[in-house]
């Protein structure tokens, strides 16, 4: 893919960039120009050779962080600045989490997904901020249509969706004076694990992918990523608070 311009230059902090959507980000946003920070939990050396793949060499680096500790957040900005001089995008992709009833749903995993998801999202824009408003720059968070469809067996991982959602509105709003833009996009990709899951359950993965109008799950890289770049770049500069449903038509909001 040619660079189109929009993130030429620009700098960017990945979360969860070592894999699946994330990578696609990844890949995604050097195609087009942008320096990336890439930051997940697999160990250093991994981390390392993955980002060493990738090009152009000098627009990536990797950083093992775990998101989830509120301290780290300030380490994390702070080493996307020093390696490449400046923070214009901050991209809220990793979060984790684990799918049970609400009656089995244990505080455990209310911290996991708040943990990694809703304060990690938080601490990470309030680090970011400062470095933000000198380039007048965008936030990317992440829904999901678990928290706007109210999913099964979700009730941890949509309610830290939701929250996001409303932490991004209310930093919309608080931060358009500093130039600073806050969006969401809420994706249906076909991930590995997506693609494992399907293998392990044709019958579940057709009846998912007939409920999609366009007829498929996204591409990571392809489908995902370029909503993603649009909101981090300056073709967005007008859109802020809003939610962008990448999902191939399977939620419509009004």
């Amino acid at each position: 893919m040619t660079d189109t311009g929009s993130l030429a230059g620009k700098v960017a902090i990945v979360t969860g960039g070592a894999g699946g959507i994330g990578q696609g980000i990844v890949r995604h946003f050097l195609a087009r120009g942008a320096k990336v920070l890439v930051v997940d939990i697999v160990d250093q050396a991994a981390g390392d050779e993955l980002v060493a793949g990738l090009v152009p060499a000098e627009n990536v680096a990797y950083l093992r962080s775990d998101i989830s500790a509120a301290e780290n957040a300030p380490v994390i900005v702070a080493a996307a600045v020093e390696r490449f001089g400046a923070l214009d995008a901050l991209v809220n992709n990793a979060h984790a989490s684990q799918q049970a009833p609400i009656m089995e749903t244990t505080q455990e995993m209310w911290d996991l997904s708040l943990g990694s998801g809703m304060y990690a999202t938080f601490h990470l824009m309030r680090a970011a901020y400062p470095e933000l408003t000198k380039t007048r720059g965008a936030v990317v968070n992440f829904a999901s249509g678990a928290g706007l469809k109210g999913l099964p067996n979700q009730v941890t991982y949509a309610a830290a969706k939701e929250a996001i959602r409303a932490i991004t509105r209310v930093a919309a709003h608080e931060w358009a004076a500093d130039g600073v833009r806050v969006n969401l996009v809420s994706p249906v990709a076909l991930t590995p694990g997506i693609e494992q899951w399907s293998k392990a359950y044709p019958d579940a993965y057709e009846e998912v992918r007939q409920g999609i109008p366009l007829g498929r799950l996204g591409d990571p890289e392809d489908d995902i990523a370029p909503v993603v770049a649009f909101l981090a770049g300056d073709d967005s500069r007008y859109v802020t608070g809003q939610t962008l449903m990448t999902d191939g038509g399977s939620i419509m909001l009004h």
